[in-house]
């Protein structure tokens, strides 16, 4: 089954759809990282799902343009940008821009759903200008509760990214953002139980199947935002080592600069 085959609107987060206070800050935080990095530059986004960070980034940027596999979610994200923001259909894997025409290329929590992940980082390569930028958001696989998304196929961890993108002349720096410890106490003690669903397969595969679970750990559930806003708090991420797992933080990010 090759990437343009699936539809991953049932595994991602969706405009108008239910979520936690925690899911919206996670999604808040990365496109506020982001466009510190992104400041007068020409800018594309992969996998942008419905596009909830666009507005963000088009406000600092020389230009932006932005880009899924799925069809449903390029109607939904042109459906409310219009022609504020290019939004069209393209593969990770096949970059539908000339060699070194990007000062950044941003994929957030989207990479483990590339079929050939070399591919789209030889792509972003490609397209990047010299000292541009690969900025990567991931969920973090290296704590013991992680449960990978269906439709998934590699995740990568601070030390891979650093090996697969310091082979391709980028320097990397990793960063993680929302400290297990921090968490609320209900989630703190439900942890072990989520690793046990974890390793019995039993969790819901979903973002639907999960909105009780998200009821019953966080409370209230919000509506995704279509448009994310300024006004939304922004926490620092902690620069962490590229050479060894992380297992304290519950998402990485990383910003490569091509050498």
């Amino acid at each position: 089954m090759t990437q343009v085959e699936i539809d991953y609107v049932e595994v991602s987060e969706v405009a108008g759809e239910p979520m936690s206070g925690e899911q919206l800050e996670r999604l808040q935080n990365r496109y506020l990282w982001a466009r510190r990095l992104c400041k007068g530059g020409d800018v594309v986004e992969v996998a942008c799902g419905t596009g909830p960070g666009l507005g963000l980034l088009k406000a600092v940027a020389k230009s932006l343009v932005a880009g899924d596999v799925s069809d449903t979610m390029v109607a939904r994200c042109r459906s409310h940008y219009g022609n504020r923001i290019s939004v069209s259909r393209f593969d990770a894997q096949a970059l539908p821009f000339p060699d070194s025409s990007k000062d950044v290329v941003i994929i957030c929590e989207a990479l483990y759903y590339v079929p050939n992940i070399d591919k789209f980082l030889d792509e972003s390569r490609r397209v990047l200008r010299p000292n541009g930028q690969l900025l990567v958001v991931v969920a973090n696989k290296d704590l013991p509760d992680f449960n990978p998304s269906p439709h998934s196929h590699v995740y990568l961890g601070p030390v891979e990214l650093n090996e697969r993108l310091s082979r391709r002349g980028f320097a990397v720096r990793c960063f993680g953002y929302l400290p297990i410890d921090t968490v609320s106490l209900l989630q703190r003690i439900l942890r072990p139980m989520k690793r046990l669903a974890v390793a019995l397969g039993v969790v819901p595969k979903t973002m639907k199947g999960k909105q009780l679970l998200k009821r019953l750990i966080f409370g209230r559930l919000v509506s995704m935002p279509a448009e994310l806003t300024e006004a939304s708090r922004y926490v620092e991420p902690v620069s962490i080592p590229a050479d060894v797992p992380d297992r304290r933080h519950k998402v990485i990010y990383c910003a490569a600069v091509l050498q």
